[in-house]
């Protein structure tokens, strides 16, 4: 009999301690535009620019180290490598909010994304623990750990930004906090990442078993670079893993290029054509969107897969994904909350349907003894698309943010929409479609 329903246990420490990782992870996302205008981006190469370093840093460093992290899971046990990543996790946090220049920014990102590059390892710990017939269910639930951390992280990162200009704020006038005034969101986020840390040490029991383990290979990061370039070429000749891995590639390029300019966006004058949104404003949006991920992926995603099957849904998210980011720049002012509210609905269900589906086809391609390898390489792929599509981002936003032809701030967003139909196209017609999808068959789901 498998013993992975045995330590189905596992299942619920993990999610919470990915959920506490991830408030503090979202906490970041509403300021970090702005942090960046406060250091001096706007003077020095154009805030597209800038933002897209900053945030290409983390996304350069989880994709050098991410295979890394797999490779040494596959060796040591998941446990680990989890509780090291939310230390470091927890370091990064507090040392990013006390950042006095961009350059010691790019270098706390580029800390940040070593430690954070173990996502690939949650996701194999889900697999290990998983028949095939609970692991499109269980892999949602990291969907609505992520939903629910960039649910609440914006909002806890929305209203504790710059705490010396609000109404309730008067204690931090005069404090380190004014003259740092994204440290506090910062700080939130290294204790929720600490207590984290303490509850995986005390609860969360180890999901891969000494027989499991493999017994060679180097966890030195240049070395497992090199091994990992071999192994993404190997990977990506595959006949079924490789479009799998290819349409995310693409997908994940165009919405990258929205992490960038969505915010770059919405912090526009309205008399340029942007929305004259703050730092509260976006973590509201984006606690909107985890609110409709948690929905799509806790609740949607087990009966829709199902009754479609993961190919079906993550071909639909990739369509609908496409279509909302490609409409985001048409939202106007006039009608700013609805309009931003409604084409992130269709944003955020369509990486709903994608992301969990993408993982579930992969681990059930991936053989047991290797999974950790396939997701450390998709990890890596996933942040080398981000890392394309951040800097494509921030150069096509500084090039087109003061025209007024059709080459204007619309550029970026068109962008995003046709790297998604280009996912759709490179999944639709490859051998995967034609591959067997994954769901369950009256199994257990849970």
């Amino acid at each position: 009999m498998d013993a992975k329903p045995e330590r189905s246990s596992g299942v619920g420490i993990v999610f919470l301690v990915i959920l506490i990782d991830m408030i503090g992870f979202g906490v970041i996302i509403p300021f970090l535009t702005y942090m960046v205008q406060h250091l001096g981006g706007a003077e020095r190469g154009g805030m597209g620019l800038w933002v897209a370093l900053v945030m290409g840093a983390y996304a350069f460093s989880t994709f050098i180290f991410s295979p890394m992290w797999g490779s040494l899971s596959d060796r040591i046990g998941r446990r680990p490598v989890l509780m090291l990543g939310l230390w470091g996790n927890g370091l990064s946090f507090l040392a990013f909010g006390l950042s006095g220049s961009l350059e010691i920014a790019l270098a706390v990102r580029l800390m940040h994304g070593f430690f954070n590059a173990n996502i690939g390892v949650a996701r194999a710990y889900i697999a290990d623990i998983s028949t095939p017939e609970q692991l499109a269910g269980r892999q949602g639930l990291i969907g609505v750990a992520f939903g629910v951390g960039f649910s609440i992280g914006p909002a806890i990162g929305g209203l504790l930004s710059a705490p010396a200009e609000q109404s309730w704020g008067g204690m931090f006038v005069g404090t380190l906090f004014e003259s740092q005034p994204y440290l506090l969101p910062c700080a939130a986020s290294a204790l929720l990442s600490t207590c984290g840390l303490v509850f995986a040490w005390r609860k969360l029991p180890e999901s891969l078993p000494p027989e499991s383990r493999v017994s060679r290979g180097s966890a030195n990061p240049v070395v497992k670079l090199k091994e990992n370039l071999v192994n993404i070429r190997a990977v990506l000749k595959r006949p079924i893993i490789a479009p799998v891995l290819w349409s995310m590639s693409f997908y994940w390029i165009g919405f990258t290029i929205m992490h960038v300019v969505l915010i770059l966006f919405t912090m526009l004058d309205p008399s340029s054509g942007g929305l004259g949104f703050n730092e509260q404003d976006n973590g509201w949006v984006f606690m909107f969107v985890g609110v409709v991920g948690i929905i799509t992926q806790g609740g949607l995603i087990r009966p829709l897969t199902k009754r479609y099957g993961s190919n079906v849904l993550m071909a639909v998210g990739f369509l609908l994904a496409g279509t909302g980011l490609a409409s985001i720049p048409y939202v106007d002012a006039s009608f700013a909350w609805v309009g931003i509210l409604g084409v992130m609905v269709l944003v955020s269900v369509g990486n709903g349907l994608v992301t969990p589906s993408n993982t579930t086809l992969l681990s059930y391609h991936a053989g047991a003894e290797e999974r950790g390898l396939v997701m450390g390489v998709s990890e890596s792929l996933r942040a080398l698309s981000s890392l394309v599509g951040l800097i494509m981002g921030g150069l096509i936003w500084d090039a087109t943010v003061n025209r007024s032809d059709m080459w204007d701030f619309h550029t970026a967003f068109r962008l995003c929409g046709i790297c998604a139909v280009l996912g759709f196209l490179c999944f639709r017609f490859s051998k995967a479609w034609h591959e067997e999808s994954p769901h369950s068959r009256g199994g257990s789901t849970a």
